[in-house]
């Protein structure tokens, strides 16, 4: 038992460590000195024969496999942070104020109406839901979680996957019908490309099972806003490079058609990011739980 315990603790400290910076961070939210938390991660390196954290007297900084290693380890303690607040908990009600931010499209199509049937089960939370892609500060503007969809530059937040969402070159009909179908991403130059700027470009696969280049692209027509190149691939003036998000409904209706689809990079994730795991609102992780639910079940995407 005490193994056990002393294992959890050493993950712990490993948790905090990494998403706090530093050391003496980690040990003001134990309330342990920092020597303490010091020993607890080189007894967990020892115990797993990896480096998970190079040290030095200023800050700390992720090695590849410490990386890898805080995503599981953050996903074990929601977990148990889960159990314990589903047994102490029993029929308490969720209540007070969340603060929501997701990126302005996907959040305006997806996230919203989440956040109402949220509501619709948890009549006592109230919910602010800002809707923008600027990457917001979580801690100093007050937000309670984030949804983000792609590589998370932040290692000090703590982190919970909801999801994948996947790329995808589309094209109407009508299009296609007059300029062919690219059979390669070679063939895009001999194609008018709708572009957020050439200097993008669009992430596909070299050869079917080969790695991912950033392919440049060209066209008549570039725009900062997707929602616009959306909106021109379906009135057939190019192909456009769009989440699956935001082309769903367009692809099962069969007003857009999705082309090299064996040259897809692999899917993105989709999650939620918030200040940290310990002392969470029952608010905010019933929110995260919801959210998961939905957007972790491929059957979503596909309906």
């Amino acid at each position: 038992m005490n193994g056990t315990m002393d294992h959890l603790k050493q993950i712990e400290a490993f948790v905090n460590a990494a998403t706090r910076g530093s050391l003496s961070a980690a040990a003001r939210l134990e309330a342990v000195t920092p020597a303490v938390i010091g020993r607890r991660l080189d007894a967990l390196e020892a115990r797993l024969g990896v480096k998970l954290l190079l040290r030095t007297t200023r800050k700390l900084s992720l090695t590849f496999e410490g990386q890898a290693f805080l995503e599981d380890c953050q996903r074990i303690l929601n977990d148990l942070a889960n159990a314990e607040a589903a047994v102490s908990l029993g029929g308490v009600q969720a209540s007070g104020h969340l603060r929501v931010s997701a990126p302005a499209g996907f959040g305006r199509r997806h996230v919203a109406p989440q956040v109402a049937a949220f509501m619709r089960s948890n009549p006592e939370v109230s919910v602010r839901l800002d809707l923008t892609d600027r990457l917001v500060d979580l801690v100093n503007e007050g937000v309670d979680c984030a949804v983000r969809i792609g590589e998370l530059a932040d290692s000090r937040l703590a982190v919970s996957k909801l999801g994948e969402m996947r790329r995808l070159v589309v094209g109407s009909p009508s299009y296609l019908a007059s300029h062919g179908i690219p059979a390669t991403p070679a063939d895009l130059a001999r194609h008018n490309c709708l572009s957020l700027g050439q200097q993008r470009g669009w992430a596909l696969r070299e050869t079917p099972a080969g790695e991912v280049v950033n392919h440049k692209v060209a066209g008549n027509f570039e725009c900062n806003d997707g929602a616009v190149l959306h909106e021109w691939a379906l009135a057939g003036k190019g192909l456009a490079w769009r989440s699956l998000w935001e082309v769903g409904d367009d692809l099962r209706r069969g007003d857009l058609v999705s082309v090299l689809d064996h040259y897809a990079a692999p899917a993105v994730g989709i999650h939620a990011v918030f200040p940290q795991w310990r002392h969470l609102p029952l608010r905010v992780r019933l929110f995260i739980d919801h959210a998961k639910r939905t957007f972790g079940d491929p059957r979503y995407w596909e309906t």
